[in-house]
């Protein structure tokens, strides 16, 4: 399995780096990305950078997108629009499953790509989600198929992991839990 963890100027470290961490531990094979290749890409809020070292590509088996570190809503949701156009036409033509963790399926859902589906984010978002035409659950994770969203920054980890279950397997998932010394909390709703 390979996974690519999408940066932007502005992501939101912990949304990345949960995520990232619990794959690889997993055995899953992962890199951080962005839609214009390798570069170091600034977090948001001044918080620290990241090296990209690929070019998100439709290929992958697995790609998760971060939310924004910000605290005001309407500039990520602006920035959203314009980074969505970057990022839809890899996002149209990959068979990839899609995650995000928290404002991530706010930049998902300006694709327009998830309108209709079942989805999360940050409690704060979940209104901002549901006028931009996704059914938003209250959840911790919201498993839609191809669609695995999870709901506040805290959540990548737990995100992790349940892909680690899900895709390799629950033994694998157990074990990366051990490791980080890390009990999954929260609900994991699923689509019928």
């Amino acid at each position: 399995m390979k996974a690519q963890v999408v940066l932007f100027d502005g992501f939101d470290p912990l949304d990345a780096i949960g995520p990232y961490e619990t794959l690889t531990a997993g055995g899953v094979q992962a890199e951080l990305v962005t839609a214009e290749g390798a570069r170091e890409v600034p977090a948001g809020m001044n918080l620290l950078s990241l090296k990209a070292t690929a070019r998100l590509s439709p290929d992958a088996d697995l790609i998760v997108l971060p939310g924004e570190a910000t605290l005001d809503e309407a500039a990520m949701l602006a920035r959203f629009s314009t980074l969505a156009a970057t990022l839809t036409p890899v996002l149209r033509e990959t068979k990839a499953i899609i995650a995000t963790v928290c404002g991530g399926s706010l930049l998902l859902a300006a694709t327009g790509l998830i309108k209709g589906r079942n989805a999360t984010t940050n409690h704060l978002g979940l209104p901002a989600l549901e006028a931009m035409g996704v059914n938003a659950i209250r959840a911790r994770i919201v498993d839609d198929g191809d669609l695995v969203t999870a709901a506040g920054v805290s959540s990548g980890i737990d995100l992790g992991l349940y892909l680690l279950d899900r895709e390799v397997g629950a033994q694998q998932a157990w074990q990366v839990e051990e490791l980080f010394a890390h009990e999954r909390r929260g609900t994991a709703w699923r689509a019928a």
